[in-house]
C-alpha cells in the first residue's frame, strides 16, 4: 500500500477524481445561491466552475507525463492553457469588485465600458507574454519593443485620424451627456439616443443626426437636462401695448402660465417685466420634449386672455363696440329663452361681457366662488370634479344655451370646476346685475336653485362612487 501511495501520481490523481467533484458542487451551489441574488460574482465563480478547475485537473494529470521520457510539449500546452484561464478569472474577479456594485454617479458606474474593455486587453496582452515567458521560456523583451517601436511609427502616420477618436474617449470618461439626456449643439438640438466610441446619435424629432464625438469635444453644447434648479424652465417673451397696466399683464400672464398642463404642479410660474412693454414668462416644466408644446400653447392662450382682459397683445386691439354688439344681441336670445323682458336686457347688457377660452382653459376652478353667471353663447365646456386621491371625475358637458356659475348668487363654493372644451364664448353677466333680475323674477330663481343642486348632486355621487371603488 505505502509502495501504491508513494508514487508520484498518487495525489494529483487522488485529487482530481476525488476533490474536483466536491469542488464543482460546492462552486455549483455557491453561483446558484449567486445567481438568485443577481450579484456580478455569479459570472466569475462560473468561469472557475465551468473552466479552471476542469482545466488545473487536465494540467496536473498532464503534467505526470514529465516523471516519464515523453517529451513535454502537451504539459506546457495545458499549463498555458490553465495560466489564461486563471488569468480570465482574475480579471472576472476584478471587474465584478469594482464594477458589479458601483454606486450611482461614482467613477466606477461613469467608466465607460470602452475603457473597461481597453484595459482587460492590456492585462490580457501583458498575461499572455508573462506565460509565454515562464511556461516556454520564451524572450518576450524583444518583442514588446518591436511592438513599442511599430505603435510609435503608426501612431505617427495616423495622429490626424486618431486624434478625434481620442478627443470622443476622453468625451465618454468626462460623460458630459447621458442616453435620454437633451442637447442642444452648433450641429442639432434633440434627446441623445445612443453613444459610442465614434459618434452621439441625436434624435431630433425629424430623424437622427449623428454628431462627432470630436466636435462635441472641441466645441461647445447645453445639456438641456441637467440644470441647478429643480426643473426646465421653458421661457417666452410677449409684447404688450404701452398703455397696457403691467399689473393687468401679469395677472393674465400669471393665470395662463399656472394653468398649462406640463407645468411641474409643485413649482411656481414667474412672469418678469423686461421693460419696453415686454414681458418674459417661464414655466417650470419636467423635461425639454415638453418645451415645444409648453411655448405654443402658452402664445395661443395668451391671445384669449388678451382679449378678455383688454389688453393689447402683439398690437392687437380689442374692438369694445364689436364686443358690446355681440354682447346684446345674444342676451336678448337669452332673455327670451328665460322668459325676461326688454327692462331685464337693458339691465343684463349693461355690465355684462363677452369672454374667449380656447380649448382646456379653466373657466371657473373646483372651490371658487364665481362673481358672475356666465351664459354660454358658443362653443361647448365640460364639468368636472377631483376625487380624494386627485383623479379628475368628468361630469358631463354643457353646450350653447346653457349657463354656469348659479352659486355666485348664493356666494357658495362651487364642488365642479369647469373648462372649455372647445373655443368658446360667453356672455359674463356680474352678481349683481343677475341678482337684480332674479330677486324681480321667482321662476327664473327656482329654475336656477334646481340647476345648482342637480349639479351639486351629480358632483357628490361621483364623489362617492369613487370613494367606494377605492375601498
Amino acid at each position: 500500500m505505502n509502495a501504491f501511495t508513494s508514487q508520484p501520481w498518487f495525489w494529483p490523481a487522488l485529487i482530481v477524481i476525488v476533490g474536483l467533484p466536491l469542488a464543482l458542487l460546492l462552486l455549483n451551489e455557491l453561483q446558484g445561491f449567486l445567481a438568485r441574488r443577481e450579484s456580478s460574482y455569479a459570472k466569475p465563480i462560473g468561469l472557475l466552475r465551468n473552466w479552471v478547475l476542469p482545466a488545473c485537473a487536465v494540467y496536473l494529470l498532464i503534467a505526470q507525463l514529465e516523471q516519464a521520457d515523453i517529451d513535454a510539449t502537451w504539459s506546457k500546452i495545458a499549463a498555458t492553457v490553465f495560466g489564461f484561464l486563471v488569468m480570465l478569472l482574475l480579471l472576472s474577479g476584478a471587474n465584478a469588485a469594482l464594477f458589479g456594485a458601483a454606486r450611482a454617479g461614482s467613477w466606477r458606474e461613469r467608466l465607460p465600458g470602452i475603457f473597461i474593455d481597453l484595459g482587460r486587453l492590456v492585462l490580457i496582452i501583458l498575461g499572455v507574454g508573462m506565460l509565454l515567458s515562464w511556461v516556454w521560456g520564451a524572450n518576450i523583451g524583444g518583442l514588446i519593443a518591436a511592438v513599442g517601436v511599430t505603435s510609435i511609427v503608426i501612431g505617427l502616420a495616423v495622429q490626424t485620424a486618431v486624434g478625434p477618436v481620442i478627443a470622443g474617449l476622453l468625451l465618454l470618461f468626462e460623460q458630459p451627456f447621458r442616453i435620454g439626456d437633451w442637447l442642444s449643439t452648433s450641429a442639432a438640438k434633440g434627446r441623445v439616443v445612443e453613444v459610442n466610441w465614434r459618434a452621439a446619435h441625436i434624435d431630433t424629432g425629424n430623424g437622427i443626426q449623428i454628431v462627432p464625438n470630436a466636435m462635441l469635444a472641441t466645441g461647445s453644447f447645453t445639456n438641456l437636462s441637467r440644470v441647478q434648479g429643480a426643473s426646465y424652465q421653458a421661457a417666452v417673451t410677449l409684447a404688450f401695448g404701452p398703455d397696457d397696466p403691467p399689473g393687468a399683464v401679469a395677472g393674465a400672464l400669471m393665470s395662463v402660465a399656472t394653468g398649462l398642463p406640463a407645468r411641474v404642479a409643485n413649482l411656481p410660474a414667474k412672469v418678469v417685466a423686461l421693460g419696453e412693454a415686454k414681458y418674459k414668462v417661464s414655466v417650470p416644466i419636467a423635461s425639454p420634449a415638453d418645451e415645444g408644446g409648453t411655448k405654443a400653447l402658452l402664445l395661443h392662450r395668451a391671445w384669449y386672455a388678451a382679449q378678455r382682459a383688454g389688453l393689447h397683445l402683439d398690437e392687437a386691439s380689442p374692438d369694445p363696440e364689436a364686443a358690446a354688439t355681440y354682447v346684446e344681441t345674444h342676451l336678448r336670445r337669452i332673455a327670451a329663452g328665460l322668459g325676461l323682458g326688454d327692462e331685464a336686457v337693458a339691465a343684463l347688457s349693461g355690465q355684462s361681457r363677452q369672454l374667449l377660452y380656447t380649448e382646456g382653459e379653466i373657466i371657473q376652478p373646483v372651490n371658487s366662488v364665481p362673481d358672475a353667471v356666465g351664459f354660454i353663447t358658443e362653443g361647448s365646456v365640460g364639468l368636472m370634479v377631483y376625487a380624494e386621491d386627485g383623479r379628475e371625475l368628468a361630469l358631463g358637458s354643457l353646450s350653447a344655451g346653457e349657463y354656469i356659475g348659479g352659486t355666485s348668487l348664493t356666494r357658495q363654493r362651487m364642488i365642479t370646476g369647469v373648462f372649455a372644451l372647445t373655443d368658446t364664448t360667453i356672455v359674463s353677466v356680474p352678481r349683481d346685475v343677475m341678482n337684480a333680475v332674479v330677486q324681480n323674477n321667482a321662476r327664473l330663481a327656482r329654475q336656477i336653485g334646481d340647476v345648482i343642486e342637480m349639479r351639486r348632486k351629480a358632483a357628490t355621487d361621483a364623489l362617492a362612487e369613487a370613494a367606494a371603488g377605492v375601498r
